[in-house]
């Protein structure tokens, strides 16, 4: 029997080596079969016998096979698996336990232990889980998929499920540190200046706790003006290296929810403590910063000093006493309020008009609120353009970083800094022939050197082309967290690293402890190395944060019109993505995006022709859509079970 065996063995060995074999990444579709994305750029067939060993995601090595010049492919061993930890719903049947992956693509239903840690009187159907992987066909010695469920997320009728499925799919923290009954202040050498008599205010959302930044300007007898930016101090309560700081550095950042946040620091710290609170004296990291009257700046000054605020204000009220709004009541009346929201008013325009014509300022987007009731569940969603108040805040915390991002180059030499390099470099030649297409003279070169760059985009965006502008940003490159300054070409500017919320940031922290350390007599700066360490941390925490925050206004997007999608309401929207299934769009009046498949966009299939690489759809050889374009759709789906919503072109009124 055993000779028996080792012959088969050999023979399928011998087989297998006669096989032309490909690699890939499994591909699964609505229906029993699949395909596989080969890493040679070829898209194979996988029949549904095959699909059964393979789950979506997996990357496998298959069998090539051809029958009558076609191509398919037998999976047959698993070099990566498509699932690892994942989030699933149980289906409990008769005792037994499976789970079925909460993933847009992925259809199987797994078999299923529980671990130890977990109690079975505590799983029910349709709850919600986290799962690793045990078994797969295509392992060694394993003959189907087995999973283990590590731990309960939620019950399937718990109210808050959007956000504790979201937090625990991203691996993030599911509440704000443990929090301590006393936080006495650090002794430091800094000598704090006094500047509690100073008229400071903060302007946030009226909701707003933990506010890091308040503001204090007076105008120059020469012209410009004098803004000092006092920002929460952390640092002054938090020792490097300890507990709380081991903590926020894990965390990175605050995280914020429609209706819930995780802070970063024990809410005590964050709330209250560190809060530039009204009428409370907080200890603070502090700039003067001297602006000229035509909006560029002449100089700066860091210092550590107590500060307290005289008021607390809002957006709303302060953007609708400058504009003038009719009906509004509120005024300012805190000693110099009046004229100290003027002044700033002034120096806001002065410093924006100065980035049109030396930088490069982002087109105003409107933010979206989520109004929620006690429960989770949506009322409503505002859109809040972005008024003075908010530009005024904008360009101070603006002005203060690139203040800090300068200091700490001359100062220290690193620290955290957010650098972005525009056009990527290996696509720099591609971009110059796209550009050259619209009639647009541009070298790697120029793509390649701020000033340049920086004079190239703005003469572009006084086209008001959004397709051309759009287009040309498929080109640019990721903002990138590093520890030595670099030039950040999205804003056309030299350096810029952030110290204006080390409440919520932990990049700021470092940045805190830089600036304070320079002003301290006899003092190292912390060395370069530790800075280095910390940025590919910062950068995935990031990144998991904000993939978390898309998750659940998804979520929430879908729950909120789904009656809309059921009476196909219709929408202005912009275009944002071409690919090749479909577009996706955003729905100007409450930011949801929504996918319009191409079989959508004309009752002939035929003749829809989606060129992705250009951002452009044709009809019967007519453009009809491209990247930018201001839209009408109307809702036709909405998908809980893939967090998606699904629209078409709004039909001729």
């Amino acid at each position: 029997m055993l000779q028996n065996n080792s012959l088969l063995a050999q023979l399928k060995q011998d087989i297998r080596s006669q096989t032309p074999r490909v690699t890939g990444t499994i591909k699964a579709t609505d229906k029993s079969y699949g395909f596989m994305d080969g890493d040679d750029g070829n898209s194979y067939f996988i029949p549904p016998p095959h699909m059964k060993n393979v789950i979506h995601g997996d990357r496998v090595e298959a069998a090539l096979h051809t029958e009558n010049e076609r191509q398919s492919v037998e999976p047959e061993v698993l070099l990566e698996p498509g699932l690892s930890r994942f989030i699933g719903r149980v289906k409990k049947r008769e005792g037994r336990v499976s789970v079925v992956p909460d993933h847009p693509s992925i259809r199987n239903t797994l078999s299923a232990r529980l671990a130890k840690q977990v109690d079975d009187s505590t799983i029910n159907d349709g709850d919600w889980v986290e799962a690793k992987l045990l078994r797969h066909p295509l392992k060694p010695d394993d003959r189907s998929f087995y999973v283990q469920v590590e731990a309960l997320i939620a019950p399937s009728d718990a109210a808050d499920v959007p956000w504790r499925v979201t937090l625990a799919r991203h691996a993030l923290e599911q509440a704000s540190p443990s929090d301590k009954s006393e936080w006495p202040l650090l002794e430091d050498s800094l000598a704090r200046e006094d500047l509690t008599d100073r008229p400071f205010f903060t302007i946030d959302s009226a909701s707003t706790q933990d506010m890091d930044d308040a503001l204090c300007i007076r105008e120059r007898d020469e012209g410009g003006w004098v803004l000092t930016v006092a920002i929460a101090d952390p640092t002054a309560y938090v020792q490097a290296g300890d507990s709380v700081d081991l903590e926020a550095r894990q965390r990175a950042f605050t995280v914020y929810l429609p209706g819930q946040n995780v802070t970063m620091l024990p809410e005590t710290l964050a709330n209250d403590l560190c809060s530039l609170k009204e009428d409370q004296v907080r200890p603070a990291l502090a700039c003067d910063i001297t602006v000229a009257a035509d909006g560029s700046i002449e100089g700066h000054r860091f210092f550590a000093a107590h500060v307290t605020s005289k008021a607390k204000l809002s957006y709303d009220n302060v953007s609708n006493w400058l504009e003038g709004t009719e009906g509004a009541t509120w005024t300012p009346d805190f000693d110099h309020g009046e004229s100290q929201l003027k002044a700033l008013e002034a120096l806001t325009h002065a410093r924006y008009q100065w980035r049109l014509a030396n930088a490069l300022v982002f087109a105003d987007r409107p933010d979206y609120a989520f109004e929620l009731d006690e429960v989770g569940n949506v009322l409503a969603i505002h859109a809040e353009p972005r008024r003075i108040a908010m530009r005024m805040i904008e360009e101070s915390m603006i002005l203060a970083n690139i203040c800090c991002a300068k200091h700490l180059a001359e100062h220290v030499g690193h620290g955290i800094y957010n650098v972005h390099t525009g056009v990527a470099p290996e696509k720099r030649d591609q971009a110059v022939e796209f550009l050259a297409t619209q009639g647009v003279e541009a070298t790697p070169d120029q793509l390649g050197e701020l000033e340049r760059f920086t004079a190239l985009r703005r003469s572009i965006e006084a086209k008001g082309d959004a397709w051309l502008d759009a287009r040309l940003r498929r080109f640019q490159g990721y903002v990138t967290i590093t520890a030595t300054p670099g030039p950040h070409f999205g804003m056309g500017l030299d350096a810029y690293a952030t110290w204006t919320s080390p409440i919520r940031k932990y990049g700021d922290m470092i940045n805190h402890r830089l600036l304070k350390q320079t002003l301290a007599q006899g003092e190292t700066a912390l060395p370069a190395a530790e800075t280095e360490t910390e940025t590919e941390h910062l950068t995935e925490r990031r990144r998991l944060n904000r993939m978390a925050e898309r998750d659940v206004k998804d979520w929430l997007y879908v729950r909120f019109l789904r009656e809309a999608a059921e009476t196909n309401q219709p929408f202005d929207a912009e275009i944002m993505d071409i690919k090749r299934g479909g577009m996706r769009v955003r729905l100007l009046d409450n930011g949801a995006t929504v996918f319009m498949p191409s079989s959508t966009l004309h009752s002939d299939k035929t003749a829809v022709a989606i060129d992705d690489k250009d951002g452009i759809v044709r009809i019967s050889d007519a453009v009809a859509y491209r990247l930018g374009d201001a839209v009408r759709i109307e809702l036709s789906e909405a998908r809980e079970d893939t967090r998606s919503l699904i629209g078409r072109p709004a039909a001729a009124q």
